[in-house]
């Protein structure tokens, strides 16, 4: 896949002219998403492209398991607080009703249940990742 570098300058231009902190473009299968974050006293701009997987790739790349969705939009946490002791991890036994993971919304944070009991099969999301409502975050088998 080929990206056109142009795009992703002007995205870029204009997230610092508009003063967004994320813009998204999306053309038939390609999608690219340009963020800025503060690091620091600092503006540091990250692109990230994608393409798009067909629903013939989407089938193919499924791991079989239970798949425990989010409930809401929001930032996942993967521990009660940094260097914490993480909620799940894979391999681990986890009970139905037992917390997965924190997603914060609007300064408040909420506790994930697991949806089913088994062994955690795959963490779908890194911390401090931004999740959507019904996006999977873990497999369970």
């Amino acid at each position: 896949m080929k990206i056109d570098k142009n795009i992703i300058k002007e995205l870029t231009d204009y997230l610092n002219e508009i003063n967004l902190t994320e813009i998204e473009y999306t053309e038939k299968d390609t999608k690219i998403k340009v963020s800025k974050s503060n690091s620091s006293n600092s503006n540091q701009v990250v692109s990230v492209a994608a393409s798009t997987p067909t629903s013939n790739e989407i089938k193919s790349n499924v791991t079989s398991g239970t798949e425990v969705k989010s409930p809401i939009i929001g930032t996942a946490y993967l521990a009660a607080e940094p260097g914490a002791k993480k909620f799940a991890e894979v391999g681990k036994k986890i009970k139905k009703g037992e917390t997965v993971m924190i997603v914060e919304a609007m300064k408040t944070m909420n506790h994930v249940p697991s949806t089913v009991e088994g062994i955690i099969k795959e963490i779908c999301v890194e911390d401090g990742q931004p999740v959507e409502y019904g996006q999977t975050i873990i497999i369970v088998e």
